[in-house]
């Protein structure tokens, strides 16, 4: 089972987070898994572990859709953040929008992150292959 420090879930929705956390559990050890219903919580979140110097999630699951400050605003924010370290930032939807994907690939192109684009329900291959740390 891979040990990972930190990993993120930044989701509205409370049954896509229990199901990302269920499948979690039967791939990584992971004991810190914080939890956002928005993408503001998450850069307020994120950008206060930098100022505490505590350890930076190391792997990101992303929804889109949110209220508040959805997916593709946080990333706009987050790769702004002075961190040095590559994160995994899986971005998990349930969009078929083709401008969703031309998002992603603007975001990826612009940031030294991994950012993935996966459609829900993930399974547990996908899972094992998507929390590789860099």
């Amino acid at each position: 089972m891979k040990k990972i420090n930190s990993i993120c879930i930044i989701d509205d929705d409370p049954i896509t987070v229990f199901g990302i956390q269920k499948m979690l559990g039967l791939v990584t050890d992971c004991k810190n898994i914080n939890k956002f219903i928005n993408g503001k919580d998450a850069i307020d979140g994120i950008s206060s572990m930098l100022e505490k110097n505590t350890p930076l999630p190391q792997v990101i699951f992303l929804d889109i859709n949110m209220p508040i400050m959805d997916g593709w605003q946080f990333l706009e924010e987050f790769i702004k953040l002075p961190i040095t370290e590559t994160v995994r930032v899986n971005i998990v939807t349930s969009s078929i929008d083709e401008l969703d994907r031309k998002n992603w690939e603007l975001y990826k192109s612009q940031t030294h992150h991994l950012i993935t684009f996966n459609n829900k329900p993930i399974k547990k291959e996908e899972m094992q292959r998507i929390t590789k740390v860099a």
